[in-house]
C-alpha cells in the first residue's frame, strides 16, 4: 500500500469527447496544447508533477528569501554534498539550465559526448553548442520485448568506437543517464558505471551522470543486483565513481521546480557559477526562492526512504502489468517512472514517416482524456532520419495518481487498442527547428 495518507485532493476534470476532439483540432494535433483543465489523468511527464510531503510545504514557510547567503542554500548544499560527496553545489530553476551551462562551458564544436541515450533536451543542448550527441547504451535497449535487467548500460565497444573516430581530445565528457529515460526508464548497473568509470579514467575523460532518476535507480540495483546496502550507500557509490553530476530535481528531488550542477573541479566550478550569474542569479539562490531551495532539500531526503521506492517502483510496475495482461505492447521490462507503449507493435498499419507514436498519443487523448508524450520520430526524427524506438510515454507523477486511475489508463489502453485499425497517421504543418515535438502542428492523413 501508499507509504503515505492523502491530506489534500484535487478535482480531476471530465470532458465530454466532442470536447476533446475540438481540443485536439485547436491543438494542431499536439497535446503539449492542450489546456490541464482539458486532461482527465495527465501522463505527460514526471518532471515537476509530484505531490509534495507535508514536510516540504512546512519547508516552504521557512524560506529565507535573502539575495545572498540564505540559508536554505546551506542547506540545500549540505544535503547533496552528503547524497554525492561533491565538494560544489550550484542550483538552479531546472535540469536544462544545468545542462546548458555545463556544455557550453566544455563543449566545442565538433565534440562528441557519448552517453546510454541522450533525452530530448540534453541532446538540443550538445548540439546547440557544436557538439555531436553519439547514443552508446547496449543494442538490447532497442529490443522493446528483450527482459533484459539493466537496459540502460553503456556499451564500452562503442565508446571505443567513438574514441577510434575522433581522439580525446574531441570527447570532453562522457554522460550516464540514471535511468534511462529515453530508452524507457531502464536502470544502469553498479557494474557497468564501475566500467564506464575506470574507461574514463583510462583515458582522462571527465565522467558525469545525468542524476535525476538517481534514486530509482539505485532501488532497481539493489532489487536486480542483490546489494545488501541500503539506499544512500548504493546511490553514494555511483556518485564516487564520477566526477559531477547534472540534475532536474524536478523528478527524484520530488519538488516542482530546481536543479543543480555538482561537481569537484575547481576551474569547470568557477566557470559555471560565472555564467549562472549571467543567465539565472547569484550562486546561493540560482533563479529559485529561498522557499524552493528548502523544499528541494527536504525532497532529497524523502526520495532515499525505501519503503517510498517499493511503493513508486512496484506502482509502475503493476500499471505495466496491467497492459501487459490486457494485451497492449509495451516496452519491457517495465522502467521506473513510465510506462511505454510500442507505437510499432500497436498501430503497425502506420509507416514511421506518419508519426505513429504521436498519432497513438493523440487516439489515447481522444479515447478517455489521457495524456502522454511520444518518444519517437517526431521527438527525435530529423532529415529523413529515424529512431530505433517509437514510443509513446505514459510517465506517472510521484504521489499523485492512485491504482483505480491507472487501471482507468488501462482499460483505455485496451478498448483503443481493440479498435487500433481506426487510428490515422499524421503530417506536420508546423515545426519549430530545435525541440519541434514541443510547439509543432500536425493533421490527420488518411
Amino acid at each position: 500500500m501508499e507509504p503515505f495518507k492523502i491530506k489534500a485532493v484535487e478535482p480531476i476534470p471530465f470532458v465530454s469527447r466532442a470536447e476533446r476532439e475540438a481540443a485536439l483540432v485547436e491543438a494542431g494535433y499536439n497535446l503539449f496544447n492542450i489546456p490541464s483543465e482539458l486532461i482527465t489523468v495527465d501522463l505527460l511527464t514526471d518532471s515537476g508533477t509530484s505531490a509534495m510531503s507535508d514536510r516540504q510545504w512546512a519547508a516552504l514557510m521557512m524560506g529565507d528569501e535573502s539575495y545572498a547567503g540564505s540559508r536554505n542554500y546551506f542547506r540545500f548544499e549540505q544535503t547533496v554534498q552528503q547524497i554525492t560527496g561533491y565538494k560544489h553545489v550550484i542550483p538552479m530553476h531546472q535540469g536544462r539550465v544545468a545542462e546548458n551551462l555545463l556544455f557550453s562551458n566544455c563543449v566545442r564544436p565538433g565534440d562528441h559526448v557519448p552517453n546510454n541515450i541522450h533525452f530530448d533536451t540534453t541532446k538540443a543542448n550538445v548540439e546547440h553548442n557544436g557538439g555531436v550527441a553519439v547514443d552508446c547504451v547496449i543494442d538490447d535497449a532497442y529490443d522493446p520485448t528483450a527482459e533484459v535487467a539493466f537496459k540502460g548500460n553503456m556499451d564500452l565497444d562503442k565508446l571505443d568506437q567513438v574514441l577510434a573516430k575522433v581522439g580525446r581530445e574531441r570527447i570532453p565528457l562522457v554522460l550516464l543517464t540514471i535511468t534511462n529515460n529515453s530508452g524507457g526508464g531502464q536502470p544502469v548497473s553498479l557494474d557497468n558505471a564501475e566500467q564506464v568509470s575506470s574507461w574514463c579514467r583510462r583515458h582522462r575523460i571527465p565522467f558525469f551522470y545525468d542524476a535525476c532518476r538517481f534514486a530509482e535507480n539505485a532501488y532497481f540495483c539493489k532489487m536486480r543486483s542483490g546489494l545488501d546496502e541500503d539506499i544512500p550507500t548504493i546511490a553514494r557509490r555511483f556518485f564516487d565513481l564520477a566526477d559531477g553530476c547534472t540534475m532536474s530535481a524536478k523528478k527524484d528531488g520530488l519538488v516542482n521546480m530546481g536543479g543543480f550542477v555538482a561537481l569537484n573541479d575547481q576551474e569547470m566550478t568557477e566557470k559555471v557559477t560565472n555564467m549562472l550569474i549571467l543567465i539565472e542569479g547569484f550562486p546561493t539562490y540560482g533563479g529559485l526562492a529561498g522557499r524552493d531551495l528548502e523544499a528541494m532539500a527536504q525532497g532529497l531526503e524523502e526520495v532515499l526512504d525505501e519503503r517510498y521506492l517499493a511503493h513508486r517502483i512496484g506502482q509502475v510496475r503493476d500499471f505495466g502489468q496491467g497492459l501487459c495482461d490486457a494485451g497492449v505492447p509495451i516496452l519491457l521490462p517495465v522502467g521506473g517512472h513510465a510506462v511505454y507503449l510500442d507505437a510499432r507493435r500497436f498501430l503497425p498499419h502506420i509507416p514511421q514517416e506518419l508519426f505513429p507514436a504521436q498519432a497513438l498519443t493523440c487516439a489515447l487523448y481522444l479515447e478517455g482524456g489521457i495524456r502522454g508524450v511520444e518518444i519517437g520520430g517526431l521527438m527525435f526524427g530529423s532529415a529523413g532520419k529515424w529512431p530505433e524506438l517509437e514510443l509513446v510515454r505514459l510517465a506517472v507523477p510521484r504521489r499523485v495518481y492512485t491504482k483505480s486511475h491507472l487501471d482507468y489508463v488501462v482499460a483505455t489502453s485496451k478498448s483503443l487498442f481493440e479498435k487500433r485499425d481506426s487510428i490515422h497517421g499524421l503530417k506536420i504543418t508546423y515545426e519549430a527547428p530545435v525541440l519541434r515535438h514541443f510547439t509543432a502542428r500536425l493533421e490527420p492523413v488518411n
